[in-house]
Formats: C-alpha cells, sequence, structure tokens
C-alpha cells in the first residue's frame, strides 16, 4: 500500500465531483487528498487526486475512472517527475512576544509567509510540498501548546524538465 497520485482531466459540470467521489466510496477506496479547479478551458475541471491502494487496486481504480463519461483524460502521476505543492494555514495562538519572534523565525526558515498577526497570535500562510508541510507543523506543535491547521489538497502538473517533487 502506497500514495498514488491521479489527474483527471473532467467535464466542468454540476455533479461531476459527486460521481468521481462517489466511485472512491462505492468502492471502500479511500481519498488521502482531492483538489479540484478549472483549466485554460473554463468547461474543463483537473482533479488532482492521492489514493492509498496497492497495484491492483490502483489499476482498477484507472479503469473506472476511464469508463466514466464525464471523464475526458485519466493521467498516472505516481511515477512520473511532477511538480506538487499544498496550501496549508497555520495559526498559532496564545503567543506572547517572544513567541511571535519565534513564529517568524520558523516561517523565514520554512519560507513560509505571515498572513496575519493578532494580539497574541500569528497566522502563517504555507505552500509547500505535504512533506514539508508536515515538518512545519510537527515543529510548531512541539514549540507552542495551541496552534489550528487547515489544509488544502495537493495541486500537481507534470514536469517539463527532469526535477521532481
Amino acid at each position: 500500500m502506497k500514495n498514488r497520485w491521479i489527474a483527471l482531466y473532467v467535464e466542468n459540470q454540476v455533479g461531476v465531483l459527486a460521481k468521481v467521489s462517489g466511485l472512491f466510496s462505492g468502492k471502500s477506496y479511500n481519498l488521502q487528498s482531492l483538489t479540484v479547479g478549472t483549466t485554460e478551458d473554463e468547461t474543463v475541471s483537473r482533479m488532482t487526486i492521492c489514493v492509498t491502494s496497492d497495484d491492483i487496486t490502483f489499476e482498477q481504480i484507472k479503469k473506472q475512472l476511464n469508463r466514466m463519461v464525464e471523464v475526458i483524460k485519466v493521467i498516472d502521476l505516481t511515477d512520473v517527475p511532477i511538480h506538487m505543492k499544498e496550501i496549508l494555514f497555520a495559526k498559532v495562538l496564545d503567543v506572547d512576544e517572544a513567541g511571535k519572534l519565534e513564529v517568524f523565525q520558523i516561517a523565514q526558515v520554512f519560507n513560509v509567509q505571515v498572513a496575519d498577526i493578532g494580539n497574541d497570535s500569528v497566522l502563517l500562510e504555507c505552500k509547500l510540498t505535504e512533506r514539508r508541510n508536515n515538518e512545519l507543523i510537527a515543529l510548531l506543535k512541539s514549540k507552542f501548546h495551541r496552534i489550528e491547521v487547515v489544509r488544502g489538497g495537493a495541486v500537481a502538473i507534470e514536469s517539463i524538465s527532469t526535477s521532481c517533487r
């Protein structure tokens, strides 16, 4: 079992997301991440999906997605060079001035933006890889007693060179 990534080009119509996610839930496949957005063609959306599965199950998923009328193209991103980022907001709460300074230093090291500052809190905006976001969360949890985290799904695109993830 490992994380596998798929990009789907689908018709940008009402109900397509429900049909795709219904395929996963109906077969008891667990989605780790699903992000949807329109493409340069407003009639087409691109879904970036992460699913944890074995080889056989993953092949079944791809075949079932290819059979859906609304699916234009299925791309297996698992073993190809891609550029991938995940958006994350991390709110560090109940911090004093020294704590704020430490949050600013962490933000600088991770190359993330300070999006907002309150009297006793700092909001970070991160556009990192999933692994790097996980590292940031682990560090914040180890340093501060109150944090809130909101994550969006990852988006990915095939590389035009040989660099990977």
